[in-house]
């Protein structure tokens, strides 16, 4: 049999369905796992999601929301108040909570030497995509963590002999998709479907090498097991609307 890579989006601290998903997944010991970032905050198990991710030693990514928190943590009391702010709000409080107020310094640690990108050979990964625009050299966390509309509005690959496969973005905020759908593009796919996400609740991992999507709703018991043709939503990339006329969250 195959060694299966399997590429887990954004957990957001929903500890129950990621255990869900990968006791349907059934990975053997030779498959690998890739987590795409952004595996804390909004949902109520930040703590443990990161304590199993440390104990499996799984591959995982950096993402938006690690690097709030390590900004916090790094600045302390001198951190701007708003940026303090805008964690909380995106669901740093429930991160907080989960951590019993107390964030181990080992988790830290572990955060800070997360990678910004994996590059498997045919396969990059990255937690929220490239800019176009921008020699790959020159390229920063503003760009793997943080990018939008740039990344997904692309009319050619950026690199041609890779495919991105991306997190951050919940793919039913891009036109077309509907909540649970995988979204892709020019060289690209999206597979944030939006665990915390009232309209969504959807937790996906993509098998690549079988081409089979598994999925747990975190809302509600619901397990789905689909080729991923069945749920992938083709992107034009002159269909992405600007960030002033969509609202995106964190």
């Amino acid at each position: 049999m195959t060694n299966r890579r399997i590429f887990i989006g954004d957990v957001h601290g929903h500890y129950d369905a990621l255990m869900s998903l990968l006791e349907a997944i059934d990975p053997a010991t030779s498959d690998e796992i890739y987590f795409l970032g952004d595996l804390i905050d909004r949902g109520p198990q930040s703590a443990q999601v990161v304590n199993f991710a440390i104990a499996n030693n799984y591959q995982c990514l950096l993402g938006n929301h690690e690097e709030m928190l390590l900004e916090i943590v790094d600045k302390g009391d001198k951190v701007p108040v708003e940026r303090f702010q805008a964690w909380i709000y995106s669901g740093g409080y429930a991160t907080i909570t989960s951590y019993g107020n107390n964030i181990p310094q080992d988790h830290v640690e572990w955060m800070k030497k997360l990678p910004k990108y994996l590059d498997l050979g045919d396969i990059w990964l990255v937690h929220a995509g490239v800019d176009p625009r921008i020699p790959f050299e020159k390229q920063t966390s503003d760009q793997f963590c943080w990018i939008r509309d740039e990344f997904h509005s692309m009319s050619e690959p950026y690199f041609p002999d890779k495919l991105i496969i991306a997190g951050h973005t919940i793919t039913f905020t891009l036109p077309g998709v509907k909540p649970g759908n995988l979204a892709s593009g020019e060289g690209w796919i999206d597979i944030e479907t939006g665990a915390y996400h009232p309209n969504s609740g959807w937790l996906t991992a993509l098998d690549m090498t079988n081409e089979k999507v598994y999925q747990v709703n975190a809302q509600e018991p619901n397990l789905r097991i689909l080729p991923l043709k069945k749920v992938l939503t083709k992107i034009q990339p002159s269909s992405i609307a600007s960030k002033r006329d969509r609202k995106v969250p964190f």
